[in-house]
């Protein structure tokens, strides 16, 4: 599922309702991506065919429909250590909390490690 997986865009939302910020690398927080707008998790994850209809923060080289098989898996990217928590409500891709502060970077790796 995660075989060559690679992070394929960083987006933050500083402002609610105004487009998002596209950025090639960025510090992860306790409580989510640095200068974005805190929202309902630390970080959403979404699959590369759902990247234009969400608010997503990190858009993966994977499958939309196997994110939710992510759950409860931890991820790293970068220097990064996500935990999956679940779907993301009414929208598409994953909710995720960070475990381990850090940076990532477009094009970084993204594996399942164990928890």
């Amino acid at each position: 599922m995660l075989a060559n997986a690679t992070l394929v865009e960083i987006r933050i939302h500083p402002v609610k309702a105004e487009p998002a910020v596209v950025l090639g690398r960025v510090e992860v927080e306790a409580d989510g991506l640095a200068q974005d707008r805190r929202k309902k998790a630390a970080v959403h994850l979404v699959g590369e065919e759902d990247a234009a209809t969400t608010r997503a923060n990190l858009v993966l080289s994977i499958p939309a429909a196997s994110l939710g098989e992510l759950t409860g898996q931890v991820l790293a990217i970068g220097e990064v250590r996500l935990g999956v928590l679940g779907a993301a409500g009414n929208c598409a891709g994953v909710y995720a909390e960070v475990l381990t502060t850090g940076s990532i970077a477009r094009g970084d790796a993204v594996t399942a490690i164990a928890p």
